[in-house]
């Protein structure tokens, strides 16, 4: 795979010509796991979870370290350049794509939260990973220190991979606002309840936690409202301006960005299957069928759209940040609405293609048919409804006040 782990590793990433060749060591490896994913798809969907050799792999290439901060030996790439790994992953098995990009994504919030939580976590190993659920259901008591936190969770994905976990909570606060807050706790103070038997994302095992009176520490929390501001406690020693983008936007984008790479992943499928394929009711080749030629054509096209905007809007966040400036709210909302909208414009793309294959389309040897059920999958996460966002973004640009706050 090129530059081996261990040496990329250690290769000093100050330079700008030394971070563009991490990045490009990362994303060849990537590309070349993608026949392997692949080739794995059905055993993760068999046992819904990712293989345990490709949570190895990832490791063992550097993945995970992308957006890792460097004085835990991460390699503080552009965020376009993790987007665009997990793109990669998904044209293989988009479980793999999403568990990637929803457990790596941990590592840049972690640089957020208090020093301490940092080094609780990573002193020892920094290669350790992080599941989540951000639900805010979990049931807090104050006490002297910190908190009591108990629970239940759905939907942890890659928990089983996992050394600690980051779940959703609400502190009452002195004027009755909810104070609603990221809890990092340990995997030991967890319990998983293997409920995920769903039809699609079968592979990303994302699983109910429940958790039953721990202690965690005051330290050990995150506010949402220091994620909005930009006033994160971690900020102190973590000062890159890739730590100061706000979290809701990086975090929606790692469940919506895997569909891309999934959409661009069937359409490499189609096009090997369309190009040899002729009926057997009238001996009509898919190449020629109008059809089939714009759905493949359409759906090139929404993946270049898809992945320009992905890719300008980071870049002008990340610019804008490196200026010392603050990023403008309405430019957040346009961005949030465009995250949420990518899971619906996948889906009626791959719909348009999935019915282009004919019969033969429904074989389980057919990957257009896993494509299809896990992106409809995706669509079905909070983050990923454009109704809601569309929404608020509408109302805005009408005159009212801006209701979204994760953005």
């Amino acid at each position: 795979m090129g530059i081996s782990g261990d040496v990329l590793h250690e290769v000093k990433a100050g330079t700008e010509s030394n971070q563009t060749e991490i990045a490009q060591s990362l994303l060849t490896r990537a590309r070349e796991m993608v026949p392997l994913l692949a080739e794995r798809a059905a055993h993760a969907e068999q046992q819904r979870s990712i293989p345990a050799e490709t949570i190895a792999d990832f490791k063992r290439a550097g993945l995970f370290r992308v957006i890792q901060p460097k004085r835990y030996g991460g390699y503080e790439l552009d965020p376009g350049v993790f987007f665009d790994i997990q793109m990669t992953l998904a044209e293989g098995c988009m479980s793999s794509g999403w568990v990637y990009g929803v457990v790596a994504v941990h590592n840049w919030q972690l640089a957020l939260f208090d020093p301490r939580a940092q080094e609780d976590v990573w002193a020892n190993d920094s290669s350790v990973l992080i599941a989540s659920s951000y639900m805010p259901k979990g049931q807090v008591e104050r006490v002297d220190g910190g908190f009591r936190f108990s629970g239940r969770w759905s939907f942890s994905s890659g928990v089983d991979h996992a050394n600690w976990l980051f779940l959703g909570g609400i502190v009452s606060s002195k004027n009755g606002a909810p104070d609603y807050r990221t809890f990092l706790v340990p995997r030991s103070d967890v319990q998983i309840n293997d409920n995920w038997h769903t039809v699609g994302l079968k592979g990303t095992g994302s699983k109910e936690v429940v958790i039953d009176g721990a202690f965690v520490p005051e330290y050990r929390t995150h506010r949402a409202i220091d994620g909005f501001a930009g006033t994160s406690p971690g900020l102190s020693v973590n000062q890159a301006p890739l730590y100061r983008l706000p979290f809701g936007q990086i975090f929606v984008r790692a469940v919506s960005t895997a569909s891309i790479g999934a959409l661009q992943g069937a359409l490499s499928a189609f096009r090997e299957y369309g190009s040899k394929r002729v009926s057997i009711n009238d001996q009509g080749r898919t190449a020629e069928d109008p059809a089939a030629a714009l759905a493949a054509a359409d759906a090139a096209l929404a993946i270049d759209d898809m992945k320009l905007a992905l890719h300008r809007n980071f870049a002008a966040m990340m610019a804008t940040l490196g200026r010392g400036e603050a990023l403008e709210v309405g430019d957040r909302i346009h961005y949030r609405y465009q995250s949420a909208a990518v899971a619906e414009r996948c889906a009626e793309h791959i719909d348009r293609l999935f019915h282009a294959c004919g019969g033969q389309g429904i074989y389980t040897d057919n990957p257009i048919g896993r494509f299809f059920v896990d992106i409809h999958a995706a669509r079905m996460h909070y983050a990923n409804n454009p109704e809601k966002f569309g929404r608020n973004y509408g109302g805005v640009l009408l005159g009212l006040g801006n209701t979204d706050f994760f953005i």
